[in-house]
């Protein structure tokens, strides 16, 4: 019987030291251009779980996201630094062909990008050269 408690005990402070349930973007709440959970005032740092998936810190979204369609086909991923979009994004239209893929610097267009139409033609007045989110050239 002591065997038991002890387990018991042990089960019991485990379940509430890590908790089993997950965090959605749609469980956070935008202030201040930061992300809190609903009814906090310490700005988010962690994961989240659902059609956007990614981390924040701090209240801001940080490291590797992914964004997926109702029908659960890839939408996006790229990479956060600070909250700003940060190197190679792709982004791909509900069909699974690619919509765009491009690279951000500090949050804006820098570098090559290339837009696709759902078809798989060039949207060509998207695509082009960008630096600081300033369209360059084709």
């Amino acid at each position: 019987m002591k065997l038991f408690k002890t387990l018991l005990t042990i089960l019991f402070i485990s379940l509430l030291s890590s908790p089993s349930w997950s965090v959605t973007f749609g469980d956070l709440v935008r202030r201040n251009n930061l992300f809190y959970e609903k009814f906090t005032d310490v700005p988010f740092t962690g994961k989240v779980t659902g059609k956007e998936q990614g981390s924040f810190k701090n209240g801001v979204k940080d490291g590797t996201w992914v964004s997926y369609h109702k029908n659960g086909q890839l939408e996006s991923k790229g990479n956060f630094k600070n909250g700003e979009a940060e190197g190679a994004w792709v982004r791909y239209w509900g069909n699974g062909q690619l919509f765009y893929k491009g690279n951000f610097k500090n949050g804006k267009y820098n570098g090559t990008w290339v837009a696709f139409n759902e078809d798989g033609s060039v949207f060509k007045s998207w695509t082009g050269t960008y630096k600081d989110g300033v369209y360059i050239s084709d």
